[in-house]
């Protein structure tokens, strides 16, 4: 039988804090009280039962230190049902991003269509013909859902989708070079965010890394030379674009057209990485160009992969696009159907590449490419609209003034280059202490209901406009009012 203990009122002295501590109720003596029986009807005893346990560690921990005053319980009921009401909060939470970065890995990279929103929603709310034969009323192939699309827009002979582009390459790796040699140049021995490492990724898919050339120079004959000592162990030469760094000065590379003629010379097929999957050229919308797929494969690259949540503006996805013969190795591999893509994902990626087909619109229609082309008066109007919420929730502590800044395109995609934007800068008056300053605000700003992510930068805390959109422009107005009252 649980004993009944008395608590003190609000205020009253604890005594000795381990006296204090005997004066804290029992788990079961919270579960019992009333607004909290009441919580766990509505919510679940099981979070219920966490929180209570969380407060009452942290009650015995706070007596030891300090020796402070037991609450009443009532005070510790409140206190348990916050707890519940934080870990009931959805952990994948909608946020503000005013980083600049448009396609930023840690905050879900590319935003979709409205069209990709919509055809994902529907695919959710009922069934779909997602392995099905409509015409022949038998089984089908799920790839099938976007590849005519991808064959018209690219100009292959055959694709297949996986879960990320990442799987995309281990999957060509393995399908078409396992126990093989693989040739790559040396400079392009590339790793990305999240120890994404090529040597480590062809020694995952079975091959046999053999790196050609120099860091920084690479020539064909480099290639016709470690084909030449291969021999029959040669399995793939392999390209990887140079997606989040730049080797510059005295450099050498050998191109698409070239590769691809050496590796058909003895006997193997040549795969490029282009990692981030532009499908247009960008330099149109005044963006600086990246290789496109359907260059690779008139180039003569049997297999191409690229990602479909970057610069192509769809959902995580790895796409391979390349001649039938290659993709069909590739499909039959035992991995395919391990890294396959769900009806949502392909939902998604239909209605995107549909929107390149059309042509129409692009810049107005894809999230991604409306706010790499943002122009820079809008951007400095939506910061002039923040300014003074800004400075009114920042108080009198800090300076916010407008500058301009770099944006990033994000995720690995065009290192080098850099978008003119503008941000509000939000500095501290005073040098004494403002490192912690910068912390407690941006903390602040981290905390509000849709939380508000910038970047400190030289002693001040930058919040890029480009990447502030419409709809959040009016709730970051209203957190910031709310914060200030």
């Amino acid at each position: 039988m649980t004993q009944d203990l008395t608590l003190p009122g609000p205020g009253e002295a604890s005594g000795s804090a381990r006296e204090a501590l005997t004066r804290l109720p029992s788990i079961d003596r919270l579960l019992n009280h009333a607004p909290l029986a009441a919580l766990a009807a509505e919510r679940g005893s099981a979070w219920v039962k966490r929180a209570a346990q969380d407060e009452l560690a942290d009650q015995r921990q706070r007596l030891l230190r300090d020796g402070a005053t037991v609450p009443n319980l009532d005070a510790l009921g409140a206190a348990i049902a916050a707890r519940v009401a934080r870990l009931a909060a959805p952990r994948l939470r909608r946020v503000i991003n005013l980083t600049g970065t448009v396609i930023h890995t840690n905050l879900g990279r590319a935003l979709m269509a409205d069209e990709a929103i919509d055809a994902a929603a529907a695919a959710m709310r009922g069934y779909v013909a997602l392995e099905y034969d409509l015409g022949g009323g038998s089984r089908g192939d799920r790839d099938e859902v976007v590849e005519q699309l991808l064959l018209d827009l690219t100009g292959a002979e055959a694709v297949t989708i996986v879960n990320n582009n990442a799987a995309a390459v281990v999957l060509g790796l393995a399908a078409l070079a396992a126990r093989k040699d693989v040739l790559i140049s040396r400079g392009e021995l590339i790793e990305i965010g999240g120890a994404f490492r090529m040597p480590d990724i062809m020694k995952t898919a079975g091959c046999r890394l053999v790196e050609v050339g120099t860091t920084n120079r690479t020539h064909p004959r480099d290639f016709e030379t470690a084909l030449a000592d291969s021999g029959a162990r040669a399995g793939l030469v392999v390209k990887a674009h140079w997606s989040n760094y730049a080797i510059t000065g005295f450099t050498a590379a050998v191109d698409d057209a070239t590769l691809a003629q050496i590796a058909h010379k003895h006997g193997v097929p040549y795969m490029v990485d282009l990692g981030a999957g532009a499908l247009i050229d960008l330099s149109k919308y005044g963006l600086p160009r990246e290789p496109l797929p359907q260059e690779s494969l008139a180039a003569g690259a049997d297999v191409v992969t690229f990602s479909g949540d970057k610069l192509l503006g769809g959902p995580q996805a790895g796409i391979l696009v390349g001649t039938r013969t290659a993709i069909t190795r590739i499909k039959k591999h035992p991995l395919k159907r391990a890294l396959r893509c769900s009806k949502l994902t392909l939902a998604a990626l239909e209605a995107t590449l549909r929107i390149y087909a059309s042509a129409h619109r692009l810049h107005e229609r894809l999230p991604v490419l409306a706010l790499l082309t943002r122009p820079a008066v809008d951007i400095r109007a939506a910061c002039e609209r923040m300014q003074p919420l800004f400075a009114r929730f920042a108080g009198a502590g800090f300076e916010v003034r407008i500058d301009e800044c770099a944006s990033q395109i994000g995720s690995g995609s065009l290192p080098v280059e850099r978008l003119g934007s503008a941000a509000l800068v939000l500095a501290p008056v005073a040098a004494k202490g403002a490192g912690r300053a910068l912390d407690t605000l941006s903390q602040r700003l981290r905390t509000l209901p849709v939380p508000v992510v910038g970047r400190v930068h030289e002693n001040a805390l930058w919040l890029d406009c480009r990447t502030l959109l419409a709809a959040d422009e009016v709730t970051l107005a209203q957190q910031l009012a709310a914060g200030c009252a």
